[in-house]
């Protein structure tokens, strides 16, 4: 295996036997028609079950509805591309040209599709358990942190809920700095809520990410959360 390639399976902590999948996995259509799309169906059905499951198992008092929000909210776009970021796919993406000039190596939705093809092509190397065990092993932290008596939902949507609930104003996010280069950048931002007189600071691998941060140093500072 190529050391790009060893690089990214030590982070992902699965070796391929098939390092052709795995190349693959990495290849946008815009690079060449042997491109991941395919193994991107798999992946995501693969990643589907094996949250489910892991919910089910974790919170077994949760009615089906809860769980559905919870698993939403952990296989939607920003959140694989948070992931993607961590294991720094963008600087192993092969894609063409035109996506190259444009960022496509940083654009979520090319990172999020990415990393299901990667869980796809894990699936197809060496069978479910393997595939299950890549994203239990990138995803259980963020399932540890999990508050069953919120449903799931993430900092920034309970603080719109929270505004909401007391005809506030929706918060100001807004990027204050970006550091890094741009494989392994750190974002800086800033969440201001007016009517408060509250504006606090979040950090991040993602843009998303740091809002996160700030809307939950938010919470934080008004009660909501301990």
């Amino acid at each position: 295996m190529n050391k790009q390639f060893a690089r990214l399976s030590t982070r992902l902590g699965y070796d391929f036997r098939q390092e052709g999948l795995l190349k693959q996995a990495l290849t946008h259509r815009s690079y060449s028609a042997q491109h991941n799309e395919r193994l991107e169906f798999l992946g995501d059905s693969v990643l589907n079950c094996t949250i489910a499951k892991v919910l089910y198992d974790t919170f077994p008092s949760l009615p089906e509805g809860t769980l559905s929000r919870m698993r939403a909210n952990l296989v939607k776009q920003d959140t694989l591309a948070e992931i993607a970021v961590r294991l720094q796919l963008g600087e192993h993406m092969l894609l063409g040209e035109g996506e190259l000039k444009s960022g496509g190596f940083r654009r979520p939705s090319i990172l999020a599709d990415t990393l299901e093809s990667i869980f796809g092509a894990v699936f197809l190397d060496a069978g479910f358990e393997a595939a299950q065990s890549v994203v239990l092993r990138l995803f259980q932290p963020i399932i540890d942190g999990i508050d069953p008596n919120v449903s799931g939902k993430d900092a920034k949507t309970r603080l719109q809920e929270w505004l909401q609930g007391r005809r506030l104003a929706l918060p100001d996010y807004h990027l204050t700095d970006t550091r890094g280069e741009a494989h392994d950048q750190v974002f800086m931002v800033a969440c201001r809520i007016p009517a408060l007189g509250i504006t606090t600071q979040g950090q991040g691998r993602s843009r998303r990410a740091a809002e996160q941060e700030a809307a939950l140093a938010v919470l934080k500072q008004v009660g909501e959360i301990k």
